[in-house]
């Protein structure tokens, strides 16, 4: 079970739309409609693999690449990247099919993997070296593959509050206003603000550290018009078995930064990736009042944690 259908929504996103009446106008977003409202004069689009990628390469200094988790979009980077693009150059993007990057067509769901995405991207840049790569959620899943096959690209993981066995979400307590925000959300194929608030606030420490106007972003996001290919390219751990083998196969030192009030993954989560991880050294951080989007939630404290072990907390690097 990927990360996205954690709530029982799982079609949403890839449903076909109801027939609209006439008059009715439809209640989802085109790409050049959220593209017109969100692109920015640093956003930038590759063709990788077939796929237009929506990104942005800000800073100078050593590079480090963020990968987003599912139904979220490179944003949620935006305060670590404040912090931290004074002395990095960071590279994020959106993941296929989410954000402002393009939809993902048969030939591409059938031919490519995540990794492809960001191995593409950082080839077109011309990167051949990271100083570390950083993910959130899924985003932090696709980073540990992505180092797992590539300890030559990758010199650092930061993998943050992101699944490594298959998702379950039975032991969830959650309440009535977001269950009925979800019932809502299926019967209408489509989710609303209010099933964002309810979302944001549940999978947060703090709901007040989430924005109005942030909250209003993900709805927005969220209304992007359906593509039956929208996970294709999102790192998934489907049955456990190639990803157990995946994270037991890497070598780059990691560092696991974790929510550890995420009331889906909380701290055992991060046990079990730990335990997983045999040949890589591996550091952590729990950070006990955040929930499952550190980065969207304390972006201070991240960037802050991210640069110590970066700068300071050297750790064992494998020989080239």
């Amino acid at each position: 079970m990927r990360l996205s259908t954690l709530l029982a929504v799982a079609t949403l996103s890839v449903a076909a739309p109801a027939v609209a009446q006439a008059a009715q106008p439809s209640p989802y977003l085109t790409v050049e409609q959220l593209r017109a409202k969100f692109a920015d004069k640093d956003s930038k689009f590759a063709n990788i693999g077939g796929v237009e990628i929506h990104y942005k390469d800000e800073g100078k200094g050593p590079v480090l690449l963020m990968v987003h988790g599912s139904q979220s979009s490179l944003r949620t980077w935006d305060g670590v990247v404040a912090k931290l693009k004074d002395r990095y150059r960071i590279i994020r993007y959106d993941v296929a099919g989410q954000g402002l990057s393009g939809n993902i067509s048969d030939e591409a769901a059938a031919t490519l993997k995540p990794t492809d995405i960001a191995e593409g991207l950082l080839k077109q840049l011309g990167v051949t070296k990271l100083k570390a790569g950083v993910g959130v959620s899924s985003g932090g899943t696709l980073i540990a593959f992505l180092a797992s096959g590539r300890p030559d690209l990758v010199e650092r993981a930061i993998l943050s509050n992101m699944p490594s066995d298959p998702v379950v979400t039975t032991h969830l307590k959650q309440p009535q206003a977001f269950l009925d925000a979800q019932a809502r959300a299926k019967a209408n194929k489509v989710t609303d603000l209010d099933y964002w608030n309810q979302f944001l606030s549940y999978f947060s420490g703090d709901p007040a550290r989430i924005s109005p106007a942030k909250r209003q972003e993900y709805a927005d996001y969220n209304r992007r018009e359906p593509n039956k290919n929208l996970i294709a390219l999102t790192a998934q751990i489907r049955d456990g078995k190639e990803s157990t083998a995946t994270f037991a196969a890497m070598t780059t030192p990691a560092l696991l930064i974790w929510g550890g009030s995420d009331q889906l993954l909380p701290v055992p989560a991060a046990d079990r990736l730990q335990q997983y991880l045999t040949k890589s050294e591996v550091s952590r951080v729990i950070l006990p009042d955040v929930g499952h989007y550190p980065p969207l939630e304390v972006p201070d404290r991240f960037a802050d944690i991210m640069a110590a072990y970066i700068e300071s907390g050297v750790p064992n690097l494998p020989k080239p």
